[in-house]
């Protein structure tokens, strides 16, 4: 039965953070900072779950291939490579540290 209350109490508090992000008013969110803010929202959201999905498995912090892969997709980046010639770097390393043991 607790898993149903947590369900339902899941459900309900979706539901409440929903409508308190429509009885915002309008003005709050054009204020300058807000938009800053919220433009870079998601950048930081991303960067954690990359973090997260790279150096940690389960409650351990992990240095393997993936990182090594996400370090050449950061070298990719700073020499302004396409996205797919990012990934591509990404996943070749990361297979290239693998495939030699790491």
């Amino acid at each position: 039965m607790s898993v149903w209350i947590a369900i339902i109490a899941t459900a309900v508090g979706c539901y409440l953070v929903k409508l308190l992000g429509l009885l915002v008013p309008a003005n709050a969110l054009e204020r300058p900072l807000v938009r800053e803010l919220s433009a870079l929202l998601p950048v930081a959201l991303l960067a954690a779950l990359t973090a997260q999905q790279t150096f940690a498995t389960g409650q351990t912090l992990v240095l393997d291939a993936r990182g090594a892969g996400l370090a050449a997709a950061a070298l990719a980046l700073v020499l302004r490579a396409p996205f797919l010639v990012v990934v591509g770097a990404a996943v070749v390393v990361t297979a290239g540290v693998r495939a030699l043991g790491g």
